[in-house]
């Protein structure tokens, strides 16, 4: 999943560059430390989010994802909303699904 993501990326003309985050870096959350995947800078002009940490999932229905799981993706996601979206953080399945919300 995650290898299909990054040759997803590589070559993208939107991407500037990208980052698999370290097991190291979490976000401290209620229900205990979380980290996501992936951080993604764009080309400036090119999309409207250009700062984006992403967390990549086989599938995002949350029927599939454990209760505790689904806390600890929504509090950095209300974290990142704190930044007034200078960092846009969400759950994506694929480039295509990335693309989709860095263009809202």
């Amino acid at each position: 999943m995650e290898k299909r993501f990054a040759e997803a990326m590589d070559g993208q003309e939107e991407v500037l560059c990208y980052a698999k985050l370290p097991r190291g870096f979490k976000i401290p959350t209620p229900v205990g430390s979380y980290a996501p995947d992936w951080a993604i800078v764009f080309h400036e002009g090119t999309v409207k989010h250009i700062y984006f940490v992403a967390e990549t999932k086989g599938s995002l229905s949350t029927l599939q994802q454990r209760p505790i799981e689904q806390a600890k993706i929504a509090c950095p996601k209300r974290l990142f909303e704190k930044l007034n979206n200078v960092v846009v953080y969400d759950c994506v399945d694929d480039f295509q699904t990335l693309m989709d919300r860095v263009m809202k």
